[in-house]
């Protein structure tokens, strides 16, 4: 561990030398990390000899997350959005159940060792997207505003959404396997879900007062606003767990009750470069952990019914209940298949297998469950990071070859 945060730092420093020239190529920054943590983990280098039940780890994925879900939510203008709601309410509403179930019976079949609790938990696990692994699909301009914003949108809500799914079938499982009672387990649901949400509200209304409040008294320094959403997502995580809430709800609910607040008040958006900023830190952080922590003895691992299932989760599990959802619409061939292929898996699985690990026995195939989710993920950051740029130029010429209104190419509206 001595030399672990050194050897992180040098990793940051190092691609933000070279950040700009790869930026728009197929060697994205979660490739460049996992792989870097590989190197440096406790399977190869030793340099970040961290045990993946270490406190920090935890303490780490966790802290990311909750920026990540509070950045997020804030960010959700449903206002704005309500001409382009359709395909991300689809995705969502119709695509991400159907994604959970499909999960659930490949696991069921391919994984037959998992009790169904621990096969519908892996489903859920790996349910939600991460954008920012093929970054190019929601960056580039010139492809069509719909499937942007669509791929965006799914990706900023649907892990806020499983977020108590996961809490309630880990739960389910933990009571089958026989480490908690029935009892106990509603309970702590109820809990987790009821104290998270009233920590967020209250987190987001006084984040959200002291923004507008000071900044038209003009008492609000701009270098203290952009410190507003980032303290606001530690106060909604810190104050819900004490009560027994979860922290990632109460970061999500917190930001959508800040961000509606704030765009109802006209308030400057300029407010949330810093918690962007600092998630993207967290987030380059928790994959070069990954990749040392959970990747290299997954590797050691590794079955053919593991790859297996990885491969369908990224195909199969993802594109049919994406091509369903969509029935009706009368999407077009490439449109199905570049919604249907860009469903990455990143962060919120990262997380939730940290969470598993953090409990260890309490589920019976808790090892292979584990293994499952992180070979998942680490085939996600290859696959998804070297085809994101050439498919969504790919994409972009064959839009504007075959144009319809819902292809006109998006602003860019990331920062």
């Amino acid at each position: 561990m001595t030399w672990a945060l050194p050897a992180i730092a040098v990793v940051l420093l190092g691609f933000a030398g070279i950040s700009r020239r790869v930026a728009g190529t197929p060697i994205t920054a979660p490739i460049v990390f996992t792989v870097t943590g590989l190197l440096l983990g406790v399977e190869a280098a030793g340099v970040v000899d961290v045990h993946a039940t270490a406190e920090i780890v935890k303490l780490l994925a966790e802290v990311t997350l909750a920026l990540v879900l509070f950045s997020d939510a804030a960010h959700v203008d449903l206002a704005e959005l309500r001409t382009e709601i359709s395909l991300p309410a689809r995705l969502l509403g119709i695509g991400l159940p159907l994604t959970i179930a499909a999960g659930f019976g490949a696991a069921a079949i391919v994984l037959g060792d998992l009790a169904w609790p621990e096969a519908l938990l892996l489903a859920v696990i790996l349910a939600p997207t991460d954008a920012a692994l093929g970054q190019a699909v929601v960056t580039l301009p010139v492809l069509p505003m719909r499937i942007r914003q669509g791929l965006n949108v799914e990706s900023g809500l649907n892990d806020g959404i499983c977020v108590p799914l996961f809490l309630i079938v880990l739960a389910i499982a933990q009571a089958e396997a026989g480490a908690i009672g029935d009892g106990a387990a509603a309970r702590l649901v109820t809990e987790q879900i009821g104290y998270g949400v009233v920590a967020g509200v209250v987190a987001g209304v006084l984040a959200a007062t002291v923004l507008v409040t000071a900044g038209r008294r003009h008492a609000l320094d701009p270098l203290w606003a952009h410190t507003v959403p980032v303290t606001a997502a530690l106060l909604a995580y810190t104050a819900a767990v004490p009560l027994g809430g979860s922290g990632f709800i109460a970061a999500f609910v917190g930001g959508l009750t800040f961000g509606a607040l704030r765009r109802r008040a006209d308030v400057d958006d300029d407010a949330g470069h810093m918690i962007d900023e600092t998630g993207d830190l967290f987030s380059a952080v928790t994959f070069i952990v990954f990749g040392a922590v959970l990747l290299g003895p997954a590797l050691g691992s590794l079955s053919w019914a593991v790859l297996g299932y990885a491969v369908v989760s990224l195909t199969v599990v993802r594109m049919i209940p994406v091509a369903l959802s969509l029935v009706g619409t009368h999407p077009r061939a490439p449109t199905l298949a570049f919604l249907g292929w860009f469903g990455p898996r990143g962060l919120a699985t990262i997380v939730f297998a940290i969470l598993i690990v953090e409990e260890p026995g309490e589920l019976p195939h808790e090892e292979l469950l584990l293994t499952t989710a992180v070979i998942t993920i680490a085939l996600s950051v290859l696959a998804h990071g070297l085809t994101a740029a050439p498919l969504a130029a790919r994409y972009a010429a064959w839009a504007r070859a075959h144009p319809r209104p819902e292809n006109r190419p998006a602003p860019d509206t990331r920062r």
